[in-house]
């Protein structure tokens, strides 16, 4: 019996040192949560480890993981755990088991990370974004009796790819750096001798012209008239983008997702057999040539969401490392 009690004392204290040891490592570092709205696809995850990849090799001191903030898009991998087709395979493992945007900061507040910076990798301020931006302001609404119980130091969340109308940083700008981005699928449209179209995602709830700016932008840049960009949901629509192609005479459309992942809506609503935007074009005898591959792919569209991080950080007075 002693001698039982004598490990279990030992045990104690060992794990306690450790746990105290663990919590003073994570003082100063700082976790990066990498919100984006999620696939069903499990092709999707090239375009999201990718993400997170390149964000890890930006910082490499620094905990960075990927949340979901799609409801139904994390029941869905919830419920494939125990298929075998899913959970045989490695790679789709953080899929299975994906948390959305409060249990995943919940996680990392628990583990020791006081300053924490949610990066979203949404297209612009939609629906998701002001979601996501609510959690988070939801957070930092918490006041303990005592400072030293706060339980963060710093929670912090970037602005998406195409910016957001706010003083600090020029949204216009943010529409630039996106369009430089891009350049390669100009090129391959120009090679292909097509007309480029994007489909967004868009919004149901709301719906703003920053993809109109975008085409504009795109336009500009390129010297070209032959840039369209749509959405699936709000303005511009299938039908608007269809209307300015036909207008504009265009006989050979190339077709690209401007979404992180080509997923469901790539595969399906934009170059499907049926009911899809590469249907419609055929319709009206326009060639269609489908480039199902999402904007995570793109290295140069992903250092946006890098430099969004070190512009957020910055803002904050977050070293990062």
């Amino acid at each position: 019996m002693r001698i039982l009690l004598s490990f279990l004392i030992a045990f104690v204290l060992v794990f306690g040192i450790h746990f105290q040891s663990f919590a003073k490592a994570q003082k100063g570092r700082v976790a990066i949560v990498l919100a984006d709205f999620g696939t069903t696809y499990s092709t999707g995850f090239v375009d999201i480890e990718n993400i997170k990849e390149a964000v890890q090799k930006a910082f490499p001191h620094e905990k960075v993981v990927f949340t979901f903030t799609s409801n139904i898009i994390r029941s869905i991998w919830h419920k494939r755990q125990h298929n075998k087709k899913f959970e045989n395979d490695p790679k789709l493992r953080d899929f299975l088991y994906v948390k959305g945007p409060l249990a995943t900061i919940a996680d990392l507040q628990d583990e020791g990370y006081k300053t924490i910076i949610v990066q979203p990798t949404h297209i612009y301020d939609g629906e998701e974004f002001t979601d996501l931006s609510s959690y988070v302001n939801g957070l930092n609404s918490i006041k303990t009796m005592k400072k030293k119980y706060m339980p963060f130091k710093k929670l912090v969340i970037g602005r998406p790819a195409l910016g957001r109308n706010v003083w600090k940083y020029d949204y216009h700008e943010d529409i630039k750096t996106a369009a430089k981005a891009l350049k390669d699928d100009v090129e391959l449209a120009k090679e292909k001798g097509a007309a480029l179209v994007y489909m967004g995602h868009g919004n149901e709830h709301y719906s703003t012209g920053v993809y109109a700016e975008l085409q504009k932008e795109l336009r500009s840049m390129y010297h070209t008239d032959k840039i369209f960009v749509g959405t699936v949901e709000g303005f511009p629509s299938l039908e608007d983008v269809l209307s300015a192609v036909k207008k504009a005479n265009v006989k050979k459309v190339l077709l690209k997702p401007l979404m992180i992942v080509a997923g469901d809506h790539a595969n399906n609503d934009m170059c499907g057999d049926e009911d899809s935007w590469k249907t419609a074009f055929e319709k009206e005898g326009i060639k269609v040539i489908c480039y199902i591959h999402g904007l995570g792919e793109n290295p140069k569209w992903v250092n946006i969401y890098i430099q969004h991080i070190k512009d957020v950080a910055r803002d904050n007075g977050i070293e990062l490392k």
